[in-house]
């Protein structure tokens, strides 16, 4: 079976259950602000499992890409991936666990869809603690089913519980499926959840019963949700008899070409000869750049299949690299893609070919890859040729660094700070990087210290190391909606006084303040900022009514209503006005709460402009 064929049967199979599909979100959410990208297919739909309706109804289904980067130490090995694509079926407050499970396993099990027979299935189930009791209605509906309690296995929190993404928010237990590969066990207590590769998961249905407060309290949901999830590429590769998912359709060309370029064939081991250790420091040694006894040509090349088809889909969105937030993610990205290129043996500017097949690959499922392939491949080559500009003068840094070291008996493993910080400001070397190469070496990175070397300086936030950026909404209280509403304010104004180019880049809106990113090419002059805040305090002072009004996305857009987040709504769109009549001030397509009417919002203030990235400024304001 192909991914385009799995894709059209799961949404079939729901669509016949009435459910409406609607398509991917995009890669940077809008509605979640507790993660960097779109990790799972919740995060898009936040404000409709805390209880807002949902345009399309009660019943919906998507296929959403996503980029999750938690377990980029694990690609590589048969089933991890950065950038993958997850089947999602969703019940808004409709129905519940014995629809979800009868419906997960006859899409498994059933002749006319996926036909896996049901003997090589087992699941797990949440067992409970003091938050919430063991998942035992899961149990019962399972074994109606024919899954016997042998195969059912209860696992804790950290293996069977979902959410919240951040320190609060809608959560609750999930069931999961696993195939099992017929791969021995490798010990008598291998069961699902095992890394071993002896089971793959292949769905998971979560059960939002929960909200948990900013305290850690976990309080019963008004709403109760469905959030089921099957992961594309594990389930084609389960399908097709493979052990891996590079093995799929979805990575086979794209190793090839790395074949290709590289000269080295998928599945076999660079060797190379390697120093004797210096003064008999026996772990520590001046090994070749890039390279170990041993590597991995099959872990190399999948590393770079991963990451290239990661960064390409990332560029698609129009982000750049750059040293902070989602920028660094994405530079992480090419720079590691790179490092492991040289490990194979290619020399050349390169991941601009990789993601030529990456393209070629999802053009016709995801149409921005097609529209932006220039700005991909130009954004590829110029990040690939600002890291070999250092690449070679920081590999020779690191082995001074490394013989350095080697020159005495030395007890003590770690990586001066002051040679981490010179890697990373001096010749861009991503921090992930440099522990890589120190692990490899048998040192290590003192983080904490690098941490606050990077507070110091002010050139990366420990936020934005751990992947986490807080875009879109902290929450849905009073004031952080009072300043939701006033980031449409200024927008709007934004375009009035700067021009129609203006189009928002990201936003994280608190209780405390609001940040907001646009498009725009140079420095705001002080007269154009003033000009701003006037516009919006007058509109304020206006006490302006805010309507909502839900519609056609054709309908919207001959209304001249603006969103750069439109495509995630489907056919059916919400509409938030500011003014009437002659006097409308915003119309903008948004699926977060508003307030009422202007008049609430208090005084508006712009407090600092500056640069975000290449052709993006940032705003941070208040309201007084």
């Amino acid at each position: 079976m192909t991914a385009k064929e799995l894709r059209e049967k799961y949404l079939n199979f729901f669509k016949e259950r009435g459910h409406a599909i609607i398509p991917s979100a995009s890669l940077i959410p809008e509605n979640d602000p507790t993660v960097l990208f779109t990790t799972a297919g919740m995060h898009p739909l936040t404000p409709y499992l805390l209880g807002e309706k949902h345009p399309a109804g009660k019943r919906i289904a998507d296929v959403q890409k996503c980029i999750r980067t938690s377990d980029i130490n694990d690609v590589g090995d048969a089933w991890h991936l950065t950038f993958f694509e997850m089947l999602g079926n969703w019940s808004l407050g409709d129905y519940w666990k014995k629809e979800a499970i009868e419906w997960s396993f006859e899409f498994l099990t059933d002749e006319k869809y996926l036909a896996i027979a049901p003997e090589k299935l087992s699941v797990t189930v949440f067992k409970g603690d003091a938050d919430a009791p063991a998942d035992e209605d899961s149990v019962k509906i399972w074994q109606n089913l024919g899954i016997p309690k042998e195969r059912i296995f209860y696992l804790p929190k950290e293996d069977n519980w979902w959410g919240p993404a951040g320190q609060a928010g809608p959560c609750g237990p999930c069931t999961e499926m696993f195939f099992d590969t017929g791969k021995k066990k490798c010990s008598p207590d291998c069961h699902p959840g095992c890394k071993c590769g002896k089971y793959a998961e292949i769905w998971n249905d979560v059960f939002m019963e929960f909200n948990k407060t900013a305290e850690g309290k976990f309080e019963p949901l008004k709403q109760k949700n469905v959030d089921t999830g099957m992961g594309v590429e594990r389930t084609i590769a389960v399908l097709n008899g493979f052990s891996n998912v590079f093995d799929t359709e979805l990575f086979v060309s794209i190793i090839g070409k790395i074949e290709e370029l590289s000269g080295k064939k998928y599945g076999i081991k660079i060797t190379s000869p390697r120093p004797s250790p210096s003064k008999g420091e026996g772990e520590i040694h001046p090994s070749p750049p890039l390279q170990k006894e041993g590597e991995d040509v099959t872990r190399a090349m999948r590393i770079v299949a991963d990451h290239v088809k990661a960064a390409t889909f990332i560029l698609a969105e129009g982000l750049e690299p750059s040293n902070v937030e989602r920028g660094y993610v994405l530079r992480r990205l090419i720079r590691r893609s790179v490092r492991y290129g040289k490990q194979l043996g290619i020399n050349s500017i390169f991941t601009f070919k990789v993601a030529e097949e990456v393209i070629k690959i999802y053009q016709d499922t995801y149409a921005e890859l097609k529209k932006n392939k220039e700005f991909i491949i130009n954004q590829l080559v110029k990040e690939e040729e600002k890291f070999e500009k250092t690449l070679e003068q920081g590999m020779k840094e690191f082995q001074n660094i490394i013989e350095t070291r080697i020159g005495g008996a030395i007890m003590d493993k770690r990586l001066a700070s002051h040679s981490v910080f010179t890697l990373y400001t001096s010749y861009g070397f991503p921090i992930e990087l440099i522990v890589e190469m120190a692990e490899e070496r048998g040192l290590y990175v003192d983080m904490q210290v690098f941490e606050q070397d990077m507070e110091e300086h002010q050139e990366l936030s420990r936020t934005a190391s751990a992947g986490m950026f807080k875009g879109g909404l902290a929450d849905t209280s009073e004031q952080t909606v009072k300043y939701h509403t006033a980031a449409h304010l200024m927008l709007a104004a934004l375009r009035k006084v700067l021009g129609e180019h203006v189009t928002q880049k990201g936003s994280n809106i608190t209780a405390e303040r609001l940040r907001f990113d646009f498009s725009h090419p140079q420095k705001m002059t002080e007269e154009e900022i003033k000009k701003v805040e006037d516009l919006v305090n007058e509109k304020i002072q206006a006490g302006l009514p805010v309507k909502i009004e839900e519609m056609s996305l054709e309908e919207a857009k001959t209304q001249g209503a603006t969103g750069v987040f439109e495509s995630k709504y489907g056919e059916r769109v919400k509409v938030y006005t500011i003014g009437e009549g002659k006097n409308i001030f915003s119309r903008e397509i948004c699926g977060g709460p508003h307030v009422e009417r202007t008049g609430l919002l208090g005084k508006f203030k712009i407090v600092k402009e500056e640069s975000s990235s290449a052709g993006v400024r940032r705003i941070k304001a208040v309201l007084e």
